[in-house]
């Protein structure tokens, strides 16, 4: 059993990052494998505004360790637009464009959901019945693609082919927070995401998912920017152990993008939970906290 939370950041290419993170010497095509020196996770959120590539796909599992896991972002085209409807040829284009290529180091799906869409059981059902369980159900899936993704479709995944696949849904709409739309969660173990949006969006603690808990942090008290305090990052840690503690797979992503406060509150967080003893006060930010990780042997999932 996986007993660490990984901890991650919303993206990686911000060039305001730059030596407030990156040091000036260290060229963009390089920062992706700097920040996978640090941490065992990023989410990608580039897939939600267009279809990726397989290239660009290979390419940054090129750049990290073995053991690192990238956590998807799915199409907005679907969640936005379509609105989770006929969004089958979508779906399978979403699959086709080079996300199967990650293979064994693909992580959990994450679906936004935009504050307009209101909680509607039959659409949502729909939807979440269809996504594919496993890596193998994705590769059909991406067989089913349309001409966006034709010459340029990757099909198979590399490895990981029977591994199963985990997914996420951030709610913007309060509907999504009532008895029926946790029951539908529940029962196609699809982990509702914990979102701290400084108040912007619904919140909620729910667990919906056994193996799944995701957790992204956008902001305290102001969206996208502000660095966490050691007493929010120590409540956070908290929870991560007790969800880790009941055997789900735990991710957190932060999303303060802003004076590169998301990566340091990450590291920070990070060594909390690989540091910390049981009621320990949180270990301040140190410089030696930009070392590269040295992860326990249990940490990966497969």
């Amino acid at each position: 059993m996986d007993t660490t939370a990984r901890v991650g950041t919303s993206g990686w290419n911000y060039p305001h990052w730059r030596e407030k993170f990156y040091p000036q010497g260290v060229p963009t095509r390089a920062w992706l494998s700097f920040l996978a020196e640090r941490l065992s996770t990023v989410e990608v959120n580039g897939t939600f505004y267009s279809l990726t590539r397989p290239a660009a796909c290979d390419a940054w599992r090129s750049s990290v360790p073995p053991d690192f896991l990238f956590a998807v972002k799915g199409s907005r085209y679907i969640t936005h637009m379509l609105k989770l409807r006929n969004f089958r040829a979508p779906l399978a284009n979403f699959f086709a464009s080079g996300v199967l290529r990650l293979g064994a180091q693909l992580g959990p799906i994450l679906w936004q959901l935009p504050p307009q869409l209101p909680f509607d059981p039959v659409r949502a059902d729909a939807f979440l019945s269809a996504l594919p369980e496993d890596v193998r159900g994705a590769e059909r899936w991406a067989r089913r693609h349309d001409q966006r993704t034709t010459g340029r479709a990757a099909l198979t995944a590399p490895d990981g082919r029977d591994a199963r696949l985990l997914y996420a849904l951030e709610v913007r709409h309060p509907s999504w927070l009532s008895d029926d739309a946790i029951g539908l969660l529940e029962r196609r173990g699809v982990a509702l995401v914990a979102a701290d949006t400084a108040g912007r969006h619904p919140r909620s603690l729910a667990r919906t998912s056994r193996d799944l808990a995701y957790v992204r942090l956008h902001g305290a008290r102001r969206l996208y920017e502000g660095h966490y305090t050691d007493e929010e990052l120590a409540d956070w840690a908290a929870r991560c152990d007790e969800w880790a503690a009941g055997g789900a797979r735990v991710f957190v992503y932060f999303d303060n993008d802003r004076d590169a406060a998301a990566v340091h509150d990450a590291l920070h967080l990070d060594a909390l939970l690989r540091g910390r003893a049981v009621g320990a006060s949180p270990r301040p930010r140190q410089p030696e906290d930009l070392a590269p990780r040295e992860l326990p042997s249990h940490f990966g999932f497969r």
